[in-house]
């Protein structure tokens, strides 16, 4: 016998046929086991998908169905009403469209969960539908739908990573708006990135040296995935860049610059003679300095100058500051960060020339993929804007689907029962609240050179 805490037990439905209930508000009692118990069931019946009212759920198969995202499938959701059929993305992504041509106005889906989750496969089968439903029609060559989806490549090579969680993590959040015409055909599109983590195992390109002779690349002892193919997938990568409109000459810069971040890891400090100063700690990290410096074309004195010390601008006018060798290495991997994020922006910048945008475009349907929330025993100031990103969007879908419907159901008498739920405020105040927030303490600190 267990002895159960009596506030922990919850009422079954037992009305509820064996398979489940394929939208969650036909549930007589919705409480968390109530929910999960569903999705469970449904699950155990090879159903991913249940809905929530207007909201779809789904849960990661990791396995392909190419019966449930083929031709015949989409020719089926074509048209037809939310709820119509079985729950599908596909239903999600042709309300959207048919509100965007019915009202002119644009539409936005979000896809959010935890990392693994299947997200960015999700945003994959939205836009091939979306792609099917709005064909370009009259185009030579590649149409703008497949220039979207043939980008997918190029972005993942330079902004996934392999985490404890996910082999192929996304750790960028994307938005991608896809225009239409007044007849409801793609007319271009538009691709924007956010929260790009660069403190993350980068894509390996050897330069000779292999992979575990950088440290940049070896903290993770993650360097290698079963079943993955790193050669095929360079090679995958460098035939994506091609069709995105990266000419031979910028995908060799590309990779000098990747060449020259991993480089830029590797060079160490040792304490100066100076009080608080630092010097390059040998002749192997000066190898490092002098070859980042040569693919960044760069002079070489000035790079180490700019690692080892820190100016900053106050009200009495500039000072230069010396570093000791800790926060040298600070130094260090703030400048490979934002190199790196900047070779990011610069190559959706080129994939973004290269689909094309439709400046006279009225409607358009955006997809948003955002990073995944992790939780780690060591969490990097990174991760804490991707949560804190999720809490957000969580803030949003509290706001709207219990507390603004509830309020709405109180106002009008509506007899119902009141939906507990965990409201998120309390977190998102300690993280962004001024002037007590964390956010805002550590622009003050930082303001004051105390980090």
């Amino acid at each position: 016998m267990v002895a159960a805490d009596i506030s922990k037990v919850y009422p079954k439905d037992t009305e509820a046929p064996a398979g489940g209930v394929d939208d969650m508000t036909r549930l007589l009692y919705l409480h968390e086991p109530g929910v999960l118990g569903n999705i469970k069931t449904r699950y155990e019946h090879n159903q991913i998908y249940t809905y929530a009212g207007n909201i779809l759920i789904a849960v990661n198969p990791f396995q392909w169905s190419p019966y449930l995202y083929g031709t015949h499938m989409m020719e089926q959701y074509k048209d037809a009403d939310l709820g119509e059929l079985s729950p599908h993305v596909f239903a999600i992504a042709d309300v959207a469209y048919r509100a965007m041509k019915k009202e002119g106005k644009s539409n936005s889906i979000l896809v959010s969960g935890e990392s693994g989750a299947g997200k960015t496969e999700t945003i994959m089968m939205l836009m091939r539908y979306l792609a099917y439903l709005g064909p370009r029609s009259g185009t030579e060559g590649r149409t703008v739908e497949q220039q979207v989806l043939e980008s997918n490549p190029v972005l993942e090579a330079f902004g996934n990573a392999k985490t404890v969680r996910n082999n192929n993590s996304s750790r960028f959040g994307k938005f991608v708006e896809i225009q239409f015409d007044k007849e409801g055909h793609i007319s271009g599109a538009a691709i924007r990135t956010y929260l790009l983590e660069r403190s993350r195992d980068k894509e390996r390109y050897k330069l000779g040296a292999g992979p575990k002779s950088f440290h940049y690349l070896n903290q993770s002892n993650c360097i290698e995935v079963d079943g993955i193919n790193d050669s095929q997938e360079y090679l995958a990568t460098r035939s994506a860049m091609y069709i995105v409109g990266i000419s031979e000459e910028e995908q060799e810069a590309i990779f000098r610059v990747v060449a020259a971040v991993l480089h830029i890891g590797n060079i160490d400090f040792d304490e100066g003679t100076e009080v608080d100063s630092s010097v390059i700690k040998d002749d192997k990290s000066r190898f490092h300095l002098k070859t980042a410096s040569e693919l960044l074309m760069c002079d070489c004195d000035k790079l180490e100058k700019a690692l080892i010390t820190r100016i900053m601008v106050t009200r009495e006018g500039v000072i230069t500051k010396t570093l000791v060798p800790e926060l040298a290495i600070v130094s260090r991997d703030g400048l490979a960060k934002t190199i790196y994020s900047l070779l990011f922006d610069w190559i959706v910048n080129k994939i973004n020339v290269s689909i094309g945008q439709e400046a006279n475009s009225t409607q358009s349907i955006g997809v948003l993929d955002i990073c995944g929330f992790e939780n780690f025993e060591v969490n990097s100031f990174e991760q804490l804007c991707i949560n804190y990103a999720n809490e957000k969007l969580q803030e949003y879908f509290n706001q709207y689907i219990f507390k603004m419907e509830q309020q709405e159901y109180t106002e009008e008498e509506i007899d119902w029962s009141y939906i507990d739920f965990v409201d998120n405020q309390d977190v998102l105040d300690l993280i962004e609240k001024k002037p007590g927030g964390v956010i805002a303490l550590l622009d003050e600190a930082w303001g004051e050179g105390t980090l």
